[in-house]
């Protein structure tokens, strides 16, 4: 089985690639994380663009949600909310209506950040988005604030708790995925 995991943040270095990679340590028996990295490359959404050609991005995205059981979105938080980058990337996977890959697919959310707050209001609304896309979005959000504390050498969570609450999203997600 294959969670797709994406990364709000197109920063290189991020703490949210971290927590994917952190994820990779929590993953249950028999499941492999794939990482999406095409983010920066996803055009603006634009209706009037959904009659035409898919531009090349967006059909990468769209075949990499859609060939994954799941997905883990691991989301910073700027302006107390989600990446445009991202949400725009959300945009184009909702996309046609009826017909979408986000519908119906498994999805959790997990976020880390500098502030102590860990991405909580980021988290909520990217939830909200993804539930009003049709997604089925499952488990607990897990917070990671501090994050330049958070993770070890080999990008696994340092707090047990934290990494049990990781491991348990994990769990879910892949309960959730009908075969």
């Amino acid at each position: 089985m294959e969670i797709l995991g994406i990364a709000g943040s197109i920063r290189a270095q991020s703490f949210n690639r971290r927590l994917l990679a952190a994820a990779r340590h929590e993953l249950p028996d028999g499941v492999r994380l794939a990482q999406w990295d095409g983010l920066a490359s996803v055009p603006p959404f634009d209706e009037d663009a959904e009659d035409g050609p898919v531009p090349p991005a967006v059909a990468e995205l769209r075949e990499a949600i859609a060939s994954a059981a799941s997905l883990l979105i691991a989301t910073p938080e700027y302006n107390g909310s989600i990446p445009g980058q991202l949400k725009n990337a959300l945009d184009w996977a909702s996309r046609p209506r009826g017909a979408a890959v986000l519908a119906g697919k498994p999805v959790a959310v997990v976020g880390a950040s500098p502030s102590p707050h860990g991405a909580a209001m980021a988290q909520g609304d990217l939830r909200r988005v993804l539930t009003t896309s049709g997604a089925s979005v499952v488990g607990e959000p897990v917070v990671v604030g501090q994050a330049f504390r958070q993770f070890d050498e080999h990008d696994r969570l340092l707090d047990h708790e934290l990494r049990a609450a990781l491991a348990g999203v994990l769990v879910e997600l892949t309960s959730r995925v009908v075969v």
